[in-house]
């Protein structure tokens, strides 16, 4: 028989142990070895280093399925299935066997389980009662002599009756047997090279390029979530730091939480070499944190590590975990990384804790109420640590979205000047922080209208982090603006590769090709953008406007009128119901706007009354824009619906007014 490490892992919720030690005994009586880890204090770095060391040697992978681990969708029995189904993903040449026992009423369609699991024969064992056919299967199944040809027949819930052999004709069939089965082994020898050498050349990335996966959260308390998640932020932009280091950002590691998703799927889409996983348990001001990092392309460990921690020292294990993580990888970490790692942060318990919750809300909003949830969590941080550089930075970008979008009347100005206030406060503090230059530089685009400062803080941040996949999608469409049209689009493709996976890195990129006329590439763009969030309603509007811009008007109004609430699809309808000859809808369209926007969306209304033909109004509306401050200025040197203004004088006094550098 089979004895790995252990020949059986069995896992299993801490609710189902006593069903689970049934199993074991039944199983132990027939004479097969089993793991059963019964320990108390799981999550150490000895015991994590023992459980991987069981499931990475076992020959078959035994998960217990009922209600509780439906229940506790997080704990650590979820990370030995996770384990499990990555070595059955990574390590083809291996074999391990995945046998799902449900030891409850839990039905197989509808259980939480891998897809894995699901494409292998479920057994049912109700309170862990394990009959004599079910051991004999096991048995079966790790004995030496089951090749892979009858695996699939030793795996079906009967067992197959014998047939008898004579003894005279027995020294044959097993010569035959011997032939059968060494061609057959000779078979799967040469296929699994085959496969392997396939599958390497297909997948190469980057050979230094890491995913961090969300850490799990550990600590027994779902309100704890996002100390899990800003923790692992934190980490994933240290190791961003490491200039010759490529991380994917963080929407598209973000991105496969909570779903169904082998780690080499997860690699081949972010396109990177080595995944970093792990998990936090958080008591009070301290904290546990195991990490591990893995070879994508092999399956194979190439580091772990747990962490204890008081929160105070949360800054110093950030840099341990990326000088770990870039030893692993043999990437040089210099001495000055570390500093820049620790820039801006804080050593204050509360005041980290107030940041990342800060973070999750800003991160997660959806509209401005959400925003404002968001500063007030920046400002919790900064009450608690006045000299928290990087709260203050991500205040600032804050009051400057909230300013931007859909706020009207005096509440734009006071959020702009406190966004610019912000912003220098950070930089006074940490003057190499980039997060404080792409503040300052937001609120110069966006609440100045002082396009040439924002330029150079824009660059400026792009210095100090080269790979922050943030600054690049903003700076592309604000190069593009700017007349900048390469280097933006170059900038906005680069946040694409390490951000693969975020809606807004694709719209933002669709953003910078439409300004640049490059109106096909826009469309394909926003599509992508639409495939990872179908939901998003200003994809719509902007794929409707690259669609009009085409002079695909049917196109455009199917776009537009998905989302028709919507205030940029509003725009986008006037237009082109204008262009269709529906002169009395493209009114109606204009009106809703004006109803729901007021003055806020004056660079809007003159877009509208230029593709219109009516250039009065329009250049009335853009000269009210300027009056106001209008942030869609922004675009006024590209924006192909203005146009039918560009001769004009009173068009041409609005553009010198603000002082495009020079390109």
């Amino acid at each position: 028989m089979a004895e790995a490490s252990h020949a059986v892992f069995l896992s299993y919720a801490s609710q189902d142990a006593g069903a689970a030690q049934k199993i074991a005994e039944a199983l132990r009586a027939g004479g097969i070895e089993v793991f059963l880890d019964q320990s108390e204090l799981r999550g150490g770095d000895a015991w994590d280093q023992k459980i991987r060391h069981q499931i990475h040697d076992c020959a078959l992978f035994m998960p217990v399925v009922s209600q509780h681990t439906q229940e506790r969708l997080e704990g650590y029995f979820r990370l030995e299935w996770k384990l499990a189904v990555d070595r059955s993903h990574l390590m083809a040449t291996e074999r391990l066997f995945l046998v799902p026992v449900v030891v409850d009423g839990t039905r197989d369609q509808e259980a939480f389980v891998p897809d894995a699991f699901r494409a292998v024969q479920w057994t049912r064992l109700p309170g862990g009662d394990a009959p004599p056919a079910f051991v004999e299967r096991i048995k079966r199944l790790l004995s030496p002599e089951l090749s892979p040809l009858n695996a699939v027949s030793a795996a079906a819930p009967g067992i197959r009756e014998r047939v008898p052999v004579s003894r005279r004709s027995r020294p044959v069939l097993l010569a035959i047997v011997a032939a059968v089965v060494f061609a057959v082994a000779l078979g799967y020898f040469v296929a699994d090279k085959l496969w392997i050498s396939k599958r390497l050349a297909a997948f190469a990335p980057p050979p230094h390029s890491i995913a961090v996966l969300p850490f799990v959260n550990m600590s027994g308390d779902k309100e704890q979530e996002y100390f899990s998640e800003g923790l692992t932020e934190e980490i994933l932009n240290s190791l961003a730091d490491i200039n010759t280091l490529q991380v994917a950002a963080r929407m598209s590691s973000f991105y496969f939480k909570g779903k169904d998703v082998d780690l080499g799927t997860i690699a081949h889409k972010l396109n990177v070499a080595s995944v970093l996983e792990g998990s936090v348990r958080r008591s009070g001001n301290t904290v546990r944190v195991t990490t591990q990092l893995i070879n994508a392309v092999t399956g194979y460990h190439l580091w772990s590590h747990t962490y204890d921690r008081d929160l105070t020292d949360v800054l110093k294990l950030e840099t341990e975990i990326a000088g770990a993580v870039a030893s692993a990888l043999k990437v040089s970490l210099l001495g000055e990384v570390a500093t820049k790692i620790e820039l801006g942060g804080t050593h204050n318990p509360a005041a980290f804790d107030a940041y990342l919750r800060g973070r999750k809300a800003d991160l997660a909003a959806h509209g401005n109420k959400d925003q404002q949830t968001a500063i007030a969590a920046y400002s919790e941080a900064i009450g608690v640590d006045p000299n928290y550089a990087l709260a203050f930075a991500n205040r600032s970008i804050a009051l400057t979205v909230y300013a931007a979008n859909g706020e009207s009347g005096p509440a734009i100005r006071e959020s702009f000047d406190k966004a610019q206030a912000d912003a220098l406060k950070a930089i006074a503090l940490a003057p190499d922080l980039a997060e404080g230059h792409m503040a300052l530089a937001g609120y110069f685009e966006n609440g100045a209208l002082d396009f040439a400062r924002a330029n150079e803080e824009y660059e400026r941040a792009l210095a100090l982090a080269p790979g922050n996949a943030r600054v690049l999608q903003h700076y592309g469409r604000f190069a593009v603006d700017m007349g900048r049209t390469e280097a933006g689009i170059a900038a906005a493709r680069r946040a694409v590769v390490l951000d693969p996976l975020s809606r807004n890195v694709h719209n933002e990129l669709g953003f910078a090709l439409h300004d640049a006329r490059q109106y096909d590439a826009a469309v394909a763009a926003f599509q992508d953008a639409l495939a990872i969030d179908p939901d998003a309603p200003q994809t719509y509007s902007n794929r409707g406007l690259a669609y009009y811009a085409l002079g695909n008007l049917q196109k455009a109004r199917e776009s537009c009128e998905t989302k028709p609430d919507y205030w940029t699809s509003q725009e986008c309808l006037a237009m082109t119901y204008e262009k269709l000859g529906r002169h009395a809808d493209a009114e109606s369209m204009l009106a809703k706007l004006k109803a729901s926007q007021g003055d806020a969306a004056a660079y809007q209304y003159a877009t509208i009354y230029s593709q219109w033909g009516n250039t009065p109004k329009a250049l009335e509306w853009l000269e009210t824009a300027l009056r106001l401050r209008d942030p869609g200025l922004i675009e006024l040197k590209t924006d192909p619906f203005l146009d039918p203004l560009r001769k004009e004088p009173r068009y041409q006094a609005v553009e010198r007014a603000l002082k495009f550098p020079q390109t």
